[in-house]
């Protein structure tokens, strides 16, 4: 099993969602966070003066799935998500141990 920790842009939520439901992926939990990248925040226009904003509003989804499907969800977030700009966001990719549910003690991918 591994730990998914996606960051991405706050409109690319529902498209994310969309793939992992379409992955078989019961569930995610999501964040809404603040960062900066490459970019190093932007630069915002407002009534003709500029400002600088370091930290541009970011989503981290987490969710965990079987080893099998990860690459073809990653490849999928990438197809999907891709826009090719600065702040499209990262994937990492963590091992997970164990993985147990709470209400029925399943381990393992049966949690999942």
């Amino acid at each position: 099993m591994k730990k998914l920790e996606i960051i991405i842009k706050p409109e690319k939520l529902e498209m994310v969602k969309e793939i992992l439901d379409a992955n078989g992926i019961n569930g995610m939990n999501f964040v809404n966070t603040m960062g900066y990248g490459k970019q190093n925040g932007v630069i915002k226009s407002i009534n003709g003066k500029e400002y600088k904003i370091g930290f541009v509003p970011k989503i981290k989804v987490e969710t965990i799935v079987a080893d099998e499907v990860v690459e073809t969800v990653v490849q999928n977030i990438l197809d999907e998500v891709n826009t090719g700009q600065y702040g499209d966001g990262k994937i990492a990719i963590y091992p997970v141990e164990d993985y147990i549910r709470i209400r029925t003690g399943e381990r393992g991918n049966a949690a999942l």
